[in-house]
């Protein structure tokens, strides 16, 4: 290979992928591509894990977050040699309890209580061992990033609520996502981003409090214990997650169609007799999110995709008309799709190339987009000044001509 020219390589390797086999053939062009990293889950290493020493999974996920690499006294408890570790003193991640999709149908409010359903992140704060450290959904410590939180939780207690950033400095409700997104992955935090984008926790539930373990019991019983204890947290960062007043799943229905709160996403419904469990349980808890906005877009940019995308253009740049008549950006999607869809999309930007930089394609701006998103908010990353939460897209509109598209005034209209 290294004699190979362009005009001969083509050659060399189809004679090359001829020869090999199927693993000799994956190696080859994973190293032609320079895609040398292979990725395996942490979910997948813990179920793996599990199943290899026959012990529950829960388990193993509470261990591997409380135990440092290369986890030695896991596998001493996995393979017998030793009995399990005491985590009593260590402030340990659980994992999350989640929530099925309500599909088209309803519940009975009389077995569910029903809270709003916030746009932060998901965060759990744990106290043991005289330490406090915050885990995202997926078990991240985000410590550093929060520290103030970090500061102010002082009781022995484990919670399970929605981090948030205050709308103003002098305590107002909860700002958008796009507030946060400014703390989020920050090692180190200037006072300036402490006071700016201040940050709170709006708490859903207690998972444990006082050395007791309350994951075994039902929600109604849970929710007593969060609302005696909370009062005993710093209300400058704490506060509850209120359960909805409503009459009957009619009224909370209509609720719902009328939040377009800058921090709600929908509804979350939670059956009274339920344990904190981890993962989705059928049955259990809910979530019921708003009907998303939508808007007509045009195609500006494109980008190869990742994994079985990779060799098609499948992340889309698109924007809307300013009223001098520019296109502006106003946020990317790569989803909501079809695979035949995303052959036609393929196939669209690779005939339709203005310019190419680097990875990125300029693209006629002929083809309008249906995008759905959640809100969308004030932001510098644009040049449009706005960025929506969850783009995708929803429908391909070939049928409408790019100069019909949407303009930046009617979603300013849309800004929460």
């Amino acid at each position: 290979m290294s004699a190979a020219t362009r005009a001969t390589a083509p050659a060399i390797l189809a004679s090359l992928l001829d020869r090999l086999d199927a693993d000799g053939r994956y190696a080859l062009l994973k190293l032609a591509l320079g895609g040398m990293r292979v990725g395996v889950s942490a979910r997948l290493a813990k179920q793996a894990f599990a199943q290899a020493f026959d012990v529950p999974v829960d388990d193993v996920e509470e261990l591997w977050h409380a135990i440092s690499p290369p986890y030695a006294p896991l596998f001493d408890w996995g393979e017998g040699r030793a009995e399990r570790p005491d985590l009593k003193d260590v402030a340990f991640f659980r994992p999350f309890m989640l929530a099925h999709p309500l599909e088209d149908g309803t519940v009975d409010l009389a077995d569910y209580a029903a809270e709003w359903k916030w746009d932060g992140i998901r965060v759990q704060i744990v106290r043991g061992g005289a330490e406090t450290r915050i885990y995202s959904r997926g078990g991240e410590e985000i410590s550093a990033a929060f520290p103030e939180l970090v500061a102010a939780f002082d009781q022995e207690a484990v919670i399970d609520g929605e981090l948030l950033v205050r709308g103003d400095a002098q305590g107002g409700e909860a700002a958008s996502f796009n507030a946060l997104q400014q703390r989020l992955g920050r090692k180190t935090v200037s006072k300036k981003m402490l006071a700016d984008y201040p940050a709170f926790v709006r708490v859903y539930d207690l998972l444990a409090v006082d050395g007791d373990d309350l994951r075994g019991l039902p929600w109604t019983e849970r929710r007593w214990q969060l609302e005696a204890f909370v009062p005993r947290l710093a209300a400058s960062h704490f506060d509850l997650s209120r359960v909805i007043d409503a009459k009957d799943f009619d009224d909370l229905a209509a609720r719902r169609a009328g939040a377009r709160d800058a921090a709600i996403e929908g509804v979350m419904l939670k059956r009274r007799d339920a344990p904190y469990v981890a993962g989705r349980r059928a049955g259990l808890w809910y979530k019921w999110k708003r009907d998303p906005l939508t808007a007509d877009c045009v195609m500006m940019y494109a980008q190869r995709g990742n994994g079985r995308r990779a060799s098609f253009y499948s992340d889309y740049t698109f924007g809307c008309w300013s009223d001098e008549g520019e296109l502006l950006p106003v946020g990317k999607a790569y989803s909501g799709f079809t695979d035949e869809e995303l052959k036609w999309l393929d196939k669209f930007v690779r005939d339709n190339t203005l310019n190419r930089f680097g990875p990125v394609r300029e693209v006629e701006k002929s083809l309008v987009l249906e995008v759905a998103f959640d809100s969308i908010h004030a932001s510098k990353r644009h040049k449009s000044g706005l960025a929506m939460r969850f783009p995708r897209i929803s429908r391909i509109r070939r049928d409408k001509p790019a100069e019909e598209a949407d303009r930046i005034a009617t979603l300013l209209a849309m800004v929460t």
